[in-house]
C-alpha cells in the first residue's frame, strides 16, 4: 500500500531561528495525525543540520530542496548528497518547476542527480508539470509524459520504491490558481499510467504522487479525495505550522 506524504517546501524562505522555530511547531503538532501519513519538511540549505536537531524524536523526514549532480571537488556553491546525508537529509526534492525555469535544469541533469540521491541512500521527490502556455495548448499530458520518460525509465523498478513524484502545475504555483480536483486527478492518473507502462502495475499502484500546486488547508480534502492523489507538495502554506498540519489533517 503506497504512502501519503505532505512535504513542505520552504524555498527561499526564514532565517535559520526561525526555521528551527517553525519546524519545532511542525514536529510538535505532528503528533496526532495518523501513522499511515509521512511528514517531510524541506528548508534552505543552511537551516539543515539545526532543523534536523529540532525534529529529533518526531516523526517528520528533513528534505533538502535540491542537489549537486557531482559527487565533489572543485563546484563552488554546491551542496553534495554526502554532505546532505551528513546533515540528517532522508530526502531531496529534484527537478522543481523553479529549477527548471531559472536555473536551466533538463531532464538529463536530473538522471545524474538521481543516481547520486538514490546511490547515497537519499530517497528522491521528483517535480514534473506543465507551464500556463504548454496547458492552453493542450499539451500538459504529453509534456509530463516526457518528463516521466526521460528521467524515471532510466531507473529500475527496484530503485522506484524510493521515488517519489510530485505533479506541479507550474500555472498554479504562487499564482493563486489552482488546478481543480478533476484536473489534477487526470494529470495523476497519467503520471500512473505511464509508470505502468515501464515497471508494472505493483510499481505504479505503490508509487506516491504528490500535487504540487497552491495547495492549502481550503482545499486540500477534495484533493486528497481522488484515487491517484497520494499528498502534496506545499509551498506557501507550509511555512505556517497550523496550515501545514490542517493539510496533513485532511486525510
Amino acid at each position: 500500500m503506497r504512502k501519503f506524504i505532505v512535504a513542505g517546501n520552504w524555498k527561499m524562505n526564514t532565517t535559520v531561528p526561525q526555521g528551527v522555530e517553525l519546524a519545532k511547531a511542525v514536529a510538535e503538532k505532528s503528533k496526532e495525525l495518523p501513522a499511515n501519513v509521512e511528514l517531510v519538511v524541506a528548508p534552505p540549505f543552511t537551516h539543515l543540520v539545526c532543523v534536523a536537531d529540532a525534529l529529533k524524536g518526531s516523526k517528520v523526514a528533513l528534505s533538502a530542496q535540491n542537489c549537486a549532480d557531482k559527487e565533489k571537488g572543485a563546484y563552488t556553491g554546491e551542496v553534495s548528497v554526502d554532505m546532505l546525508v551528513s546533515a540528517g537529509c532522508s530526502y531531496t526534492i529534484l527537478g522543481h518547476s523553479e529549477r527548471r525555469q531559472y536555473y536551466g535544469e533538463t531532464d538529463a541533469k536530473l538522471v545524474e542527480k538521481v543516481k547520486l540521491a538514490l546511490a547515497a541512500g537519499l530517497k528522491v521527490i521528483l517535480c514534473v508539470g506543465e507551464n500556463l502556455e504548454e496547458r492552453e495548448a493542450g499539451r500538459h499530458f504529453a509534456v509530463v509524459t516526457e518528463q516521466i520518460k526521460n528521467v524515471l525509465y532510466q531507473f529500475s523498478a527496484a530503485e522506484m520504491a524510493s521515488i517519489v513524484v510530485a505533479y506541479e502545475p507550474v500555472w498554479a504555483i504562487g499564482t493563486g490558481k489552482t488546478a481543480s480536483a478533476e484536473q489534477a486527478e487526470e494529470i495523476h492518473a497519467c503520471i500512473r499510467n505511464v509508470l505502468e507502462e515501464k515497471f508494472g502495475k505493483a510499481v505504479a499502484d505503490d508509487t506516491t504522487i504528490l500535487y504540487g500546486g497552491s495547495c492549502k488547508p481550503s482545499n486540500a480534502k477534495e484533493l486528497f479525495a481522488q484515487p491517484d492523489i497520494d499528498g502534496g507538495l506545499i509551498g506557501g502554506a507550509a511555512l505556517k505550522a497550523d496550515d501545514f498540519i490542517a493539510i496533513a489533517e485532511s486525510f
